[in-house]
């Protein structure tokens, strides 16, 4: 019997997205569970808007992202381990979140791990050091360089994200996939994938979903979100400006 999961990571705030891609799973990709690999909130403005959809679910497991913990250290009067423009947008976003929301945050975990068909799981957000700290991204990655950082794992698919683009490798040893952020594209498209885990072996198909992300993207001015203009340009490539 062939278990269907659906894999999203990075939804960054974007509820416009995030609706989206739930719809399409819910309608053309019925799952039988779904794993959100962390970045929930920050860099987009709807906060409260994405932990209510997100949170109203039963069917959705989550691994902590460096934004979510960012803002949970400020939620703790902690610092966010952010600097400059950062540490001044995650202080907004902290500012903005709805307080019924720490409890739920608090306890998502680094890691996750999970058995489908006799094949073991792995989940993250990022690749993890030995202090269990998210390492600096790796903007080449290979399959002989994920292979050695999980060289002591007896999992055979890891599942990450924090690194915005899609990656797909399989070695001999295991599948490492990365759906790519939902929420933050340099198109008004929503990427998330699908995994299918058979006594036969796995498969992954990556979707994209479209979605209208004018309103999304004008908020960011009319609410005056710091670092706005790094934002809509790095993460957006600068969508607004047609809608200007």
């Amino acid at each position: 019997m062939e278990t269907k999961l659906a894999i999203i990571t990075d939804i960054h705030g974007n509820s416009a997205a995030l609706r989206a891609v739930l719809d399409d799973i819910d309608r053309n990709n019925p799952v039988e569970h779904i794993y959100c690999l962390g970045d929930l909130v920050a860099i987009g403005h709807e906060t409260n808007k994405v932990l209510e959809l997100l949170f109203s679910r039963n069917d959705i497991s989550y691994v902590m992202g460096n934004h979510d913990e960012a803002i949970l250290n400020i939620m703790k009067g902690k610092e966010p381990g952010s600097v400059g423009e950062e540490k001044e947008h995650h202080q907004w976003i902290a500012s903005q979140l709805d307080k019924k929301f720490i409890p739920a945050l608090s306890k998502i975990p680094k890691k996750l791990y999970a058995e489908y068909n006799g094949k073991k799981l792995l989940f993250v957000h990022y690749h993890l050091n030995e202090e269990n700290q998210f390492i600096p991204i790796d903007q080449q990655p290979t399959i002989k360089k994920l292979d050695e950082l999980y060289k002591t794992s007896d999992v055979d698919v890891v599942c990450f994200g924090h690194h915005h683009i899609l990656h797909h490798f399989r070695s001999k040893e295991r599948l490492y996939i990365n759906p790519g952020a939902l929420g933050c594209y340099h198109k008004p498209l929503a990427p998330y994938a699908i995994l299918n885990i058979g006594a036969e072996g796995i498969s992954v198909t990556f979707k994209e979903v479209a979605y209208d992300n004018r309103e999304f993207l004008l908020a960011y001015d009319k609410l005056k979100v710091p670092a706005r203009d790094f934002i809509l340009r790095v993460f957006y490539g600068n969508q607004h400006l047609q809608f200007n």
